[in-house]
Protein backbone atom coordinates (compact mmCIF):
# COMPACT_ATOMS: atom_id res chain seq x y z
CA UNK A 1 0.00 0.00 0.00
CA UNK A 2 2.72 2.20 0.83
CA UNK A 3 4.22 1.85 -2.66
CA UNK A 4 1.18 2.47 -4.25
CA UNK A 5 0.73 5.55 -2.25
CA UNK A 6 4.10 6.66 -3.30
CA UNK A 7 3.50 5.82 -7.10
CA UNK A 8 0.33 8.13 -6.97
CA UNK A 9 2.15 10.66 -5.53
CA UNK A 10 4.96 10.60 -8.04
CA UNK A 11 2.48 10.55 -10.90
CA UNK A 12 0.74 13.78 -9.62
CA UNK A 13 4.32 15.67 -8.94
CA UNK A 14 4.77 14.75 -12.81
CA UNK A 15 1.11 16.26 -13.65
CA UNK A 16 1.94 19.28 -11.50
CA UNK A 17 4.61 20.11 -12.63
CA UNK A 18 4.60 19.23 -15.80
CA UNK A 19 7.42 17.06 -16.46
CA UNK A 20 7.48 15.58 -19.97
CA UNK A 21 11.23 14.74 -21.03
CA UNK A 22 14.03 13.11 -18.98
CA UNK A 23 16.98 12.52 -20.62
CA UNK A 24 19.71 10.78 -18.60
CA UNK A 25 23.38 10.19 -18.92
CA UNK A 26 24.00 6.57 -17.77
CA UNK A 27 27.35 6.75 -15.90
CA UNK A 28 28.84 4.63 -14.21
CA UNK A 29 28.71 0.83 -15.29
CA UNK A 30 32.52 0.04 -15.40
CA UNK A 31 33.00 1.84 -11.92
CA UNK A 32 30.59 -0.21 -10.58
CA UNK A 33 31.71 -3.28 -11.97
CA UNK A 34 35.59 -2.58 -11.40
CA UNK A 35 34.72 -2.21 -7.58
CA UNK A 36 33.46 -5.22 -7.62
CA UNK A 37 36.32 -7.24 -9.17
CA UNK A 38 33.92 -8.09 -12.03
CA UNK A 39 34.21 -7.86 -15.70
CA UNK A 40 33.18 -4.53 -17.64
CA UNK A 41 30.69 -6.63 -19.12
CA UNK A 42 28.57 -7.28 -16.16
CA UNK A 43 28.60 -4.08 -15.33
CA UNK A 44 26.87 -2.93 -18.84
CA UNK A 45 24.66 -5.53 -18.17
CA UNK A 46 23.64 -4.45 -14.71
CA UNK A 47 23.12 -1.25 -16.48
CA UNK A 48 20.32 -2.60 -18.79
CA UNK A 49 18.70 -4.06 -15.89
CA UNK A 50 18.65 -0.68 -14.82
CA UNK A 51 17.12 0.81 -17.94
CA UNK A 52 14.41 -1.70 -18.29
CA UNK A 53 13.73 -0.69 -14.37
CA UNK A 54 13.56 2.96 -15.40
CA UNK A 55 11.59 2.61 -18.53
CA UNK A 56 9.16 0.79 -16.40
CA UNK A 57 8.55 3.68 -13.91
CA UNK A 58 8.77 6.41 -16.84
CA UNK A 59 5.54 4.54 -17.52
CA UNK A 60 4.36 4.09 -14.47
CA UNK A 61 4.46 8.21 -13.33
CA UNK A 62 3.20 9.41 -16.58
CA UNK A 63 6.55 10.48 -17.93
CA UNK A 64 5.85 10.61 -21.84
CA UNK A 65 9.47 10.91 -22.54
CA UNK A 66 12.74 9.11 -22.22
CA UNK A 67 15.98 9.82 -23.96
CA UNK A 68 19.03 7.91 -23.34
CA UNK A 69 22.68 8.27 -23.27
CA UNK A 70 24.16 4.36 -25.08
CA UNK A 71 26.71 4.80 -26.84
CA UNK A 72 28.53 8.57 -27.97
CA UNK A 73 30.44 9.37 -31.30
CA UNK A 74 34.06 9.24 -28.55
CA UNK A 75 32.87 5.79 -27.69
CA UNK A 76 35.12 4.10 -30.47
CA UNK A 77 37.96 5.34 -29.23
CA UNK A 78 37.33 2.51 -26.19
CA UNK A 79 39.08 -1.12 -26.26
CA UNK A 80 38.04 -2.83 -29.54
CA UNK A 81 36.69 -6.26 -27.57
CA UNK A 82 34.23 -3.66 -25.25
CA UNK A 83 32.89 -1.74 -28.46
CA UNK A 84 32.22 -4.87 -29.98
CA UNK A 85 30.58 -6.04 -26.81
CA UNK A 86 28.28 -3.01 -26.53
CA UNK A 87 27.39 -3.45 -30.31
CA UNK A 88 26.11 -7.21 -29.68
CA UNK A 89 24.72 -6.09 -26.65
CA UNK A 90 22.55 -3.33 -27.88
CA UNK A 91 21.16 -6.41 -30.17
CA UNK A 92 20.40 -8.93 -27.87
CA UNK A 93 18.45 -6.56 -25.66
CA UNK A 94 16.77 -5.25 -28.52
CA UNK A 95 16.07 -8.54 -29.82
CA UNK A 96 14.95 -10.17 -26.73
CA UNK A 97 13.04 -6.58 -25.36
CA UNK A 98 11.32 -5.90 -28.55
CA UNK A 99 7.98 -7.71 -27.98
CA UNK A 100 7.30 -6.63 -24.89
CA UNK A 101 8.26 -3.13 -25.19
CA UNK A 102 5.88 -2.91 -28.11
CA UNK A 103 2.95 -4.62 -25.96
CA UNK A 104 3.15 -2.08 -23.46
CA UNK A 105 2.70 0.87 -26.11
CA UNK A 106 7.07 1.97 -26.38
CA UNK A 107 7.75 3.79 -29.02
CA UNK A 108 11.40 3.45 -29.94
CA UNK A 109 13.64 5.63 -31.92
CA UNK A 110 17.38 5.58 -32.57
CA UNK A 111 19.45 9.14 -32.29
CA UNK A 112 22.33 9.54 -33.85
CA UNK A 113 24.06 8.46 -36.73
CA UNK A 114 23.78 4.64 -37.00
CA UNK A 115 25.34 4.40 -41.01
CA UNK A 116 28.38 3.65 -39.12
CA UNK A 117 26.91 0.47 -37.86
CA UNK A 118 27.42 -2.78 -39.66
CA UNK A 119 24.27 -3.44 -41.46
CA UNK A 120 22.97 -6.42 -39.35
CA UNK A 121 22.55 -3.86 -36.44
CA UNK A 122 21.47 -0.74 -38.49
CA UNK A 123 18.74 -3.65 -39.64
CA UNK A 124 17.75 -4.77 -35.69
CA UNK A 125 17.19 -0.96 -35.01
CA UNK A 126 15.62 0.19 -37.95
CA UNK A 127 13.02 -2.82 -37.35
CA UNK A 128 12.12 -2.29 -33.55
CA UNK A 129 11.74 1.76 -34.67
CA UNK A 130 9.23 0.75 -37.36
CA UNK A 131 7.32 -2.12 -35.47
CA UNK A 132 7.13 0.74 -32.56
CA UNK A 133 6.09 3.94 -34.34
CA UNK A 134 2.62 4.10 -34.04
CA UNK A 135 2.81 2.88 -30.49
CA UNK A 136 1.71 5.50 -27.88
CA UNK A 137 3.41 4.59 -24.84
CA UNK A 138 6.06 6.48 -23.39
CA UNK A 139 8.75 7.72 -26.48
CA UNK A 140 11.89 6.13 -25.65
CA UNK A 141 14.39 7.74 -27.54
CA UNK A 142 18.41 5.90 -27.12
CA UNK A 143 21.39 8.00 -28.53
CA UNK A 144 23.77 5.85 -29.98
CA UNK A 145 26.92 6.78 -32.06
CA UNK A 146 25.91 10.06 -31.03
CA UNK A 147 27.08 13.56 -30.27
CA UNK A 148 25.70 16.49 -30.00
CA UNK A 149 28.89 18.73 -31.50
CA UNK A 150 28.04 16.24 -34.93
CA UNK A 151 24.46 16.37 -34.88
CA UNK A 152 24.52 20.23 -34.88
CA UNK A 153 27.13 19.69 -37.75
CA UNK A 154 24.68 17.84 -39.70
CA UNK A 155 21.81 20.09 -38.98
CA UNK A 156 23.65 22.69 -40.70
CA UNK A 157 25.05 20.48 -43.82
CA UNK A 158 21.08 19.61 -44.00
CA UNK A 159 19.99 23.61 -43.85
CA UNK A 160 22.36 24.43 -46.26
CA UNK A 161 21.89 21.85 -48.45
CA UNK A 162 17.94 22.59 -48.27
CA UNK A 163 19.17 26.06 -49.54
CA UNK A 164 17.22 27.99 -46.83
CA UNK A 165 18.60 31.46 -46.65
CA UNK A 166 20.32 32.99 -43.50
CA UNK A 167 17.80 35.21 -43.07
CA UNK A 168 15.18 32.64 -42.45
CA UNK A 169 17.01 30.33 -40.35
CA UNK A 170 15.41 30.34 -36.40
CA UNK A 171 15.85 28.50 -33.81
CA UNK A 172 12.59 26.52 -35.21
CA UNK A 173 14.49 25.55 -37.68
CA UNK A 174 17.70 24.03 -36.30
CA UNK A 175 15.55 22.21 -34.04
CA UNK A 176 13.37 21.03 -36.86
CA UNK A 177 16.95 19.65 -38.44
CA UNK A 178 18.17 17.45 -35.37
CA UNK A 179 17.40 13.72 -34.18
CA UNK A 180 15.28 14.63 -32.23
CA UNK A 181 12.59 16.73 -34.46
CA UNK A 182 9.07 16.31 -32.82
CA UNK A 183 10.36 15.83 -29.56
CA UNK A 184 10.12 18.22 -26.88
CA UNK A 185 13.51 19.39 -25.17
CA UNK A 186 14.13 17.89 -22.01
CA UNK A 187 12.85 19.05 -18.79
CA UNK A 188 15.40 17.49 -16.39
CA UNK A 189 18.75 15.74 -16.89
CA UNK A 190 20.02 12.83 -14.98
CA UNK A 191 23.69 12.08 -14.74
CA UNK A 192 24.37 9.49 -12.82
CA UNK A 193 28.28 8.25 -11.62
CA UNK A 194 28.79 11.62 -9.74
CA UNK A 195 30.71 13.13 -12.43
CA UNK A 196 29.69 17.33 -13.34
CA UNK A 197 29.88 17.04 -17.31
CA UNK A 198 27.94 17.34 -20.20
CA UNK A 199 29.81 15.14 -22.41
CA UNK A 200 28.71 16.27 -25.68
CA UNK A 201 25.00 15.21 -24.87
CA UNK A 202 22.23 17.12 -26.48
CA UNK A 203 23.84 20.66 -25.80
CA UNK A 204 20.80 22.31 -27.83
CA UNK A 205 18.16 20.45 -26.63
CA UNK A 206 18.94 20.76 -22.63
CA UNK A 207 19.55 24.46 -22.72
CA UNK A 208 16.67 25.22 -19.88
CA UNK A 209 17.00 22.04 -18.84
CA UNK A 210 17.18 21.41 -15.03
CA UNK A 211 20.27 19.46 -14.30
CA UNK A 212 20.34 16.44 -11.70
CA UNK A 213 24.30 14.83 -10.89
CA UNK A 214 23.75 11.41 -8.75
CA UNK A 215 26.85 9.71 -7.13
CA UNK A 216 24.73 6.41 -7.64
CA UNK A 217 26.54 4.25 -10.36
CA UNK A 218 24.05 3.42 -13.25
CA UNK A 219 23.58 -0.24 -12.14
CA UNK A 220 22.52 1.04 -9.11
CA UNK A 221 19.58 3.65 -10.04
CA UNK A 222 15.90 2.43 -9.49
CA UNK A 223 12.67 3.13 -9.15
CA UNK A 224 13.10 4.92 -6.10
CA UNK A 225 15.66 6.66 -7.72
CA UNK A 226 13.79 8.15 -10.20
CA UNK A 227 11.15 8.93 -8.23
CA UNK A 228 13.80 11.08 -5.67
CA UNK A 229 14.78 13.09 -9.23
CA UNK A 230 11.06 14.20 -10.06
CA UNK A 231 10.59 14.66 -6.79
CA UNK A 232 14.12 17.08 -7.00
CA UNK A 233 12.73 18.60 -10.17
CA UNK A 234 9.15 19.56 -8.13
CA UNK A 235 11.72 21.38 -5.64
CA UNK A 236 13.21 23.43 -8.57
CA UNK A 237 11.90 26.73 -9.88
CA UNK A 238 12.73 27.18 -13.30
CA UNK A 239 13.63 30.33 -14.57
CA UNK A 240 14.09 29.86 -18.66
CA UNK A 241 16.85 32.77 -18.84
CA UNK A 242 14.38 35.25 -16.88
Amino acid sequence: METLEKDLQITETVKQTKLQHIAIIMDGNRRWARERNLPSAVGHKKGVDALKTTLRACKDFGIKYLTVYAFSTENWNRKKEEVEFLMELLALTIQNELQEMHSEGVVIKFIGDLTRLNQKLQKILNNAMEVTKNNTGVNFQIAFNYGARDEIVNAVKSIATEGIKPDDITEEVISEHLYTKGIPDPDLLIRTGGEKRISNYLLWQIAYAEILVTKQYWPEFNRESLADAVEEFHNRQRRFGK
